[in-house]
């Protein structure tokens, strides 16, 4: 207890110094839970933590705490968290309580690309044998239960895998089941299979890994319970999951990725790289600029405020300071959509509706939220101001009210409520109404700490967005995968900020998507769009090599280490030194990759032919994994012991040149990115003749106006809370809309609408307080060419 005392007391120097305005206050909550964690046995855990916080710091791997660890000041003077617990008057006791059976919980956010950097570290600093990683029980759903079921009946694979294919996962099991048994959307599925699937659904199926869930004892874990060595090397997992670990005293914590701080870090490195600045993301200013890109809801990419909900808050919500993300990003959650919050805390704060309070004694811990409760920190603290709750019991009532209530715990704990506000002279009507608020709202309440630790990540990301956007850009392509929109429409919304890109290129491309200086056509700056915010772009973006399909990563490994040594000077001499497979060097010659060396698409195309046609014996036997080494993919079509210009047939006949919109389309079949144009772009003369608009003419469209628009789908999405209504959002050349489908509409066109990759819906335009949608009257197939496009990610 001593270290973590004079750790935290060192750390506090630095976050509270003598001349800070709440260092009194700071000093004596820390003291208060220091005096916590010693009485409840909980230092060493703390410990842990900080050391594994402190490797990361050493290795320079941006992490942070999250959760309700954000609501102490311990974990804030330890850099565990960095929210201040003192300032933003967050309850501790929420985090950790004497009156709270368990241990604390702590998570921990690290750079997705080298968590396993931070695991192995606990495995090689603590002992594989103390520590393990935390299983789970993976159940049978109703995809997993059908596609099992039918395999055990006798179907053949590709009919179990038809079947799955036509279940609908927008529908509980037993509605998506019913249709299947009716051949509502193909032939009907036999009885004795959907039988047998619903008898087992939520069956367990088999053990998994807990995304991040790690435990670690002081005596070998298999005197505790069973440990396995996992099937990825170095790593050993429990036999047991969470609840079980927690039943067994054994103390948890997680170490997650999250793919927004490795982009933020690789950013910030750009920027170093690239402009010499030195960005730290925990002193950058707050600026009315990057409050202006988040309030035109200009944030594809930016981290937690991208999906469609989001962007139709933002506007109406106006975010003008650092609490207002963080009410932002506590709002679109199932909870507050299903508690009733959100539209009454938007009329609230549009000036459409007062602020009102059941009983004055309210206002001082739901003034910061307009009256309207979202956190589950208020509830403790209306417990407190009202009921006259001590801090624990407050936590013991959120608890009680919680999804896992017990009859006799609630009854408890209401009576405990009831008397304490009749002490404060609340009775009657108004106190019945703030009991049923509690106990409805205890159930859909986010944690203020997990809202205040994200905020701060959706600050950096749109201040890196706004101030560095070719940065941003080559940041998120290179972390992918991760995030809500595909490369191609993280490409298209950074042309739309100014930021020029360009297509591979085996001499300018390296396995990562790269800056390079602006060419002299773009000049030396580029500006955003009409409507959209950044500072100038001064970077052209290169698209890196990993994103040509079929190039496995120890061929990207050996074009880095070959470039090294020298440029290549044609196909025939990349072919022999890079052992590039032939199916490999036609997705290059598919991309442009080889137009450095003043050969078209199917001029290189024709060579990468000639190099199949020649292959030798050899070469053939490698295909087959004889002589396996260098070789990769169907093997080496050039041996890098042969002398160069002996393959006849390399030189190309004269051949008519791609037509742009083949361009576009072998850009996307070679990379799933068109670095110069959208394939809508190309339909525009027809469309236009339609009477079809692009999304960027809508800004100037009056209300209330029927309009028909065409693009991409790039997500369907239909929630839980929306009785029904599908969204869609297109994408075209100009941006991207959001289309709303009714019920009624979604069931007249859903065979088009769930299935077309491209769509051209007729609809009226309503815009409301800066939002913009589309609500559907019809919806048809858009016959556009898009092979290798990125598929849409849909109802996720």
């Amino acid at each position: 207890m001593s270290w973590l005392r004079v750790l935290t007391t060192h750390g506090a120097a630095v976050k509270y110094p003598s001349t800070h305005p709440q260092y009194g206050e700071a000093m004596r909550q820390i003291d208060y839970e220091l005096s916590v964690i010693d009485q409840m046995g909980f230092p060493g855990y703390f410990l842990l933590i900080h050391d594994i916080v402190e490797f990361c710091r050493r290795q320079d791997i941006y992490c942070q705490g999250r959760g309700s660890a954000a609501n102490s000041a311990v974990c804030y003077a330890l850099g565990v968290t960095k929210a201040d617990a003192v300032a933003l008057g967050l309850l501790f006791e929420r985090f950790l309580s004497t009156e709270r059976d368990g241990p604390p919980d702590i998570d921990l956010d690290i750079e997705h690309q080298r968590r396993e950097e931070v695991i192995q570290y606990v495995y090689e600093r603590y002992g594989r044998d103390r520590a393990a990683q935390v299983a789970n029980v993976i159940t049978y759903r109703s995809r997993s239960a059908l596609r099992d079921m039918a395999k055990a009946c006798g179907l053949s694979p590709g009919h179990a895998d038809a079947l799955t294919r036509q279940l609908d996962r927008r529908r509980s099991g037993e509605d998506a089941f019913a249709a299947l048994a009716s051949g509502e959307d193909g032939a009907p599925a036999p009885p004795l299979v959907l039988e047998l699937a619903t008898a087992v659904r939520n069956f367990p199926r088999h053990l998994g890994i807990h995304s991040g869930g790690m435990v670690m004892a002081d005596r070998p874990l298999i005197e505790c319970c069973p440990v396995e060595w996992a099937r990825m090397e170095g790593r050993s997992v429990l036999q047991w999951d969470k609840e079980d670990c927690a039943a067994a005293g054994l103390v948890k914590f997680d170490l997650l990725g999250l793919g927004m701080l490795t982009a933020l870090h690789m950013a910030v490195d750009l920027v170093r790289e690239h402009e010499g600045v030195e960005v730290d993301l925990a002193t950058i200013p707050q600026e009315d600029e990057v409050y202006d890109l988040l309030c035109a809801a200009d944030t594809i990419g930016v981290f937690q405020v991208e999906s469609r909900a989001q962007m139709a808050t933002l506007p109406r919500l106006q975010p003008r300071t650092f609490y207002d993300l963080v009410v932002e990003v506590a709002l679109i959650r199932p909870g507050p959509i299903q508690g009733g919050s959100v539209h009454p805390y938007l009329r609230r704060r549009m000036g459409e509706e007062p602020v009102t309070y059941l009983h004055p004694l309210l206002e001082p811990c739901l003034a910061k939220t307009l009256g309207v409760p979202l956190f589950q920190e208020q509830l403790m603290q209306m417990a407190i101001d009202v009921a006259g709750f001590t801090a624990g019991e407050a936590d013991q009532l959120r608890q009680a009210m919680g999804s896992k209530r017990s009859k006799q715990r609630m009854e408890r704990m209401r009576e405990r409520l009831m008397s304490g506000m009749a002490e404060r002279g609340i009775t009657g009507e108004i106190a019945d109404e703030i009991a049923k608020k509690l106990e409805a709202f205890a159930n859909f309440g986010f944690p203020e700490s997990h809202s205040v630790s994200f905020a701060y990540i959706v600050y950096s990301s749109a201040w890196i967005k706004y101030h560095h956007p070719a940065e941003f850009a080559c940041a998120l392509l290179n972390s992918q995968p991760m995030g809500f929109y595909s490369p191609h429409t993280i490409v298209r919304d950074a042309r739309r900020h100014g930021v020029e890109t360009l297509g591979v290129c085996i001499k300018a491309s390296r396995r990562d998507c790269a800056l390079e200086p602006r060419s002299d056509e773009s000049g030396p700056q580029g500006f955003p769009m009409r409507g959209w915010h950044a500072d100038p772009s001064v970077h052209a973006l290169r698209l890196g090599l990993r994103y040509v399909r079929g190039l496995p990563s120890a061929l990207l490994d050996r074009i880095d280490a070959e470039r090294e040594q020298g440029p290549f000077v044609d196909i025939e001499d990349f072919a022999r030194r890079t052992d590039a497979p032939v199916d490999a060097l036609e997705s290059l010659a598919t991309a442009g990759a080889f137009s450095i060396f003043g050969h078209d698409r199917r001029e290189a195309l024709w060579s990468a032919g000639a190099l199949r046609s020649s292959r030798s014996g050899l070469s053939r036997s490698k295909q087959a994994g004889k002589g396996a080494g260098t070789g990769a993919g169907k093997g080496a079509v050039v041996r890098s012991d042969r002398l160069p210009g002996l393959v006849p047939g390399m030189e190309a006949p004269t051949l008519p040149g791609m037509e742009p919109e083949e361009v576009v389309a072998a850009d996307l079949w070679a990379t799933g990115i068109s670095p110069d144009h959208h394939p809508t772009e190309f339909s525009r003369a027809d469309l236009v003749k339609r009477g079809v608009v692009t999304t960027g003419s809508l800004r100037d469209t009056p209300h209330g106006t029927v309009v028909e628009v065409a693009g991409l789908v790039t997500h369907r999405q239909q929630p839980e809370t929306a009785g029904g209504v599908v969204f869609i959002n297109l994408e075209d050349e100009d941006g991207l809309l959001n289309v709303i489908c009714t019920a009624a509409v979604w069931a007249r066109y859903k065979r088009v609408a769930s299935r077309s990759p491209a769509l051209c819906v007729r609809g009226v335009l309503e815009r409301r307080r800066g939002v913009t949608n589309l609500l559907a009257q019809r919806i048809e197939a858009l016959p556009i060419s898009i092979t290798g496009a990125q598929r849409s990610r849909d109802f996720r």
